[in-house]
């Protein structure tokens, strides 16, 4: 099994990847002997992750990215295969989240930059890194959703249409592509300790409230995240495609 946990040779994206999920998948993925290439929207919180991962005797590189604009996600691509050759692993991390509030009160600009950034994107580095992978005849697509994907909660209908909205971009790539040897899998954690969900964790109070709704009693950390697309990137996860992991902690049960 540790054979096949391998990621020796292969080349990794990850957006999103400066803190947190992303830069814990990040990390475990470099530990496995995958190039990580470390993408988000400061080339100097880029370069920090993956420095940290050479200084592991990982391969690193860091490229700053927007993931939506689509001239970066091009930039993306192209600078990855110029310093690798080849694209074997992506991790569609990069998210966003600006407003809290009702469907009804909804602001259609707002709307359309969580649905640009939280599902457009994704789509589009996928179809740019599609030619690669069918090139190589296999690749594996990592799209990191949410609960609330699954079950929304008051407050976050705009969030929780986008990540919904993901899982099944995730459920038609594995469908389209899995004759050219591509997997796609969906993750959704729940809560999760990193600066997205910081405003809940932070308070004592909330945090109590939400835990006693979580069969495991507690928040994650992100390397409990990490440890999952490690499975899901590699070999170990040969025949598994198009499926949706919840990671909450039995929150959903």
């Amino acid at each position: 099994m540790e054979n096949r946990l391998s990621l020796n040779n292969k080349v990794a994206i990850i957006t999103g990847a400066s803190k947190g999920i992303g830069a814990a998948i990040a990390k475990k993925l470099a530990e496995q002997g995958a190039s990580v290439v470390v993408s988000s929207r400061s080339q100097a919180a880029v370069d920090e992750v993956a420095q940290s991962i050479k200084d592991n005797n990982g391969k690193s590189i860091g490229i700053e990215c927007h993931v939506g604009k689509q001239e970066h996600l091009s930039n993306l691509v192209e600078k990855t295969v110029a310093e690798y050759g080849r694209i074997d692993i992506l991790i569609n991390n990069a998210a966003t989240n600006p407003t809290f509030g009702g469907l009804a009160e909804a602001d259609l600009a707002v709307f359309d930059k969580i649905m640009n950034v939280n599902v457009k994107a994704c789509m589009l580095l996928s179809n740019l890194c599609y030619p690669y992978m069918k090139k190589s005849e296999g690749g594996s697509i990592i799209n990191i959703s949410s609960v609330e994907g699954v079950r929304p909660s008051r407050g976050l209908g705009m969030y929780s249409i986008s990540k919904s909205a993901l899982i099944a971009l995730t459920k038609s790539q594995a469908m389209e592509w899995g004759s050219d040897g591509i997997r796609s899998n969906v993750i959704c954690p729940g809560l999760i300790k990193t600066k997205f969900s910081k405003a809940l964790w932070s308070n004592e109070q909330l945090l109590s409230q939400f835990e006693m709704h979580i069969p495991l009693g507690r928040m994650a950390s992100p390397d409990e995240i990490s440890d999952l697309a490690l499975l899901l990137a590699s070999d170990a996860s040969s025949y598994i495609t198009g499926s949706v992991y919840n990671a909450d902690g039995g929150y959903l049960i």
